[in-house]
Order: C-alpha cells, then sequence, then structure tokens
C-alpha cells in the first residue's frame, strides 16, 4: 500500500475549547489510485492534507508513505519525504513572479540535487507534458491563470514523484481552465501516477476512481466509482 494512514487524530486547543480536525481515522491508498477526498469547511479535509503532505504532524496515530514510518521520522527526514515523494498542487499557483517557466518548474529540482542539464531537460519535458512548452520563457504575469496552474502541475510532476497531491486545483480558475486542468490530471492518472484530490466540489470529486467524504473529523464515506 502506498499511503497508510491508522488511527489519526488532530486536536486544535483555543479559547478553552478542544477541536478533533481528524478523530481516528484510517485510510489506505493503493499505487495508481485516483482518490478524491471530499468536505465542506471545516470538516477536516484541509488537516488531513497537510498530514498526508508531512506539512504537519497528527496528535496520534501511525501514516506509513510507501513503506516509511513518516511519524517516526526526523525534521531532515520529512523534508526529504515532501521532497522526493509528493508532488504538490495547491489552489494557489505558489509561482515565483521574478523566475519564468521553466525556472518555476525548475527550482525544486535544484532542492533535488539535480544537476542543471538534467534539470532543463526534466522542466521543458513537464511543461510539455502539460501542453505549455511554448510559454516556457514567460514570467507568471505574461500569463493566465490556467497556463499559470500548468507550470504549477509541470512543477510537481518534473521529477516523477510516486504521490500527486492536488488541493483545490481548479479554485481559482474559470470552467474552461478548470476542466483544462482536470483533464491533465485524470491523464497522468491513466498514465499510472497515484493521485489525490482534495475539494469541496462534488463534480469534481466524481471525476475521481474513489471518493472518501471527511464529515466532522472523520471518514464518514469510502467509496468506488469506477
Amino acid at each position: 500500500m502506498l499511503v497508510d494512514i491508522r488511527n489519526l487524530t488532530k486536536i486544535y486547543r483555543g479559547g478553552g475549547e478542544e477541536i478533533r480536525a481528524l478523530d481516528d481515522v484510517s485510510l489506505g491508498i493503493e499505487k495508481g489510485e485516483f482518490v478524491s477526498i471530499i468536505g465542506q469547511s471545516g470538516a477536516g479535509k484541509s488537516t488531513l492534507m497537510n498530514i498526508l503532505g508531512c506539512l504537519d504532524l497528527p496528535d496520534s496515530g501511525q501514516y506509513f508513505l510507501d513503506g516509511q514510518d513518516v511519524l517516526g521520522a526526523s525534521e531532515k527526514a520529512l523534508a526529504h519525504i515532501r521532497n522526493r515523494e509528493i508532488g504538490f498542487i495547491f489552489q494557489g499557483f505558489h509561482l515565483i513572479p521574478s523566475l519564468n517557466a521553466l525556472e518555476n518548474v525548475e527550482l525544486p529540482l535544484i532542492y533535488r540535487g539535480f544537476p542543471a542539464r538534467k534539470r532543463r531537460e526534466l522542466a521543458m519535458e513537464a511543461l510539455e507534458r502539460v501542453g505549455i512548452g511554448n510559454r516556457a520563457k514567460h514570467r507568471p504575469v505574461e500569463m493566465s491563470g490556467g497556463q499559470q496552474q500548468r507550470v504549477a502541475i509541470a512543477r510537481a510532476i518534473a521529477a516523477k514523484p510516486p504521490v500527486i497531491l492536488a488541493d483545490e486545483p481548479t479554485g481559482n480558475l474559470d470552467s474552461q481552465s478548470g476542466q483544462a486542468v482536470m483533464e491533465i490530471l485524470s491523464l497522468l492518472h491513466r498514465e499510472g501516477r497515484t493521485l489525490i484530490l482534495i475539494t469541496h466540489d462534488q463534480s469534481l470529486a466524481l471525476t475521481a476512481q474513489r471518493l472518501v467524504r471527511i464529515q466532522n473529523g472523520q471518514v464518514a464515506e469510502d467509496k468506488r466509482l469506477s
């Protein structure tokens, strides 16, 4: 199993209150699956996403990613897991304004230790892969929202990480650009990538193979769609 979380609990405390953002959540995701995690604001899906992405830690439970004990890892090891194992796609594109598209895609590859020639090759291949190779020299301000999100997807997939974690990837896009982005993600899945889509949008969630609904910090529904 690629993603294996067991009995995760995350509690936030403030103002004398205790909020269980996650309450004894267990979930397994196989390599090559396309899973949507859906829930309303405050349901716990963002907390789950942050833990899946090794951006936050639970108060209790277990998390194994591709056989690695994530919660037993050092901060240095966690950074290595984030860098090597997970490609992130966010609602906000998180591109660096002063860099062009190619340089934005190359940046994480620098941290992964790829030599310059290989970085350029992988980055260009990824941009071509999402249909935006002709915009490689353009900075974010010179591109539409849909084009910027394609650059963000290219950045996430350039090093071919085993897991792609997409958090509301169409949230800042018009319907046409959003549909194009989902087509790219669906194609990546068909080519064998493991894709986890975090969304509050039922129509987007239904494009996945499997739907997991989070409600009040718990898994309220887990069903196969195809």
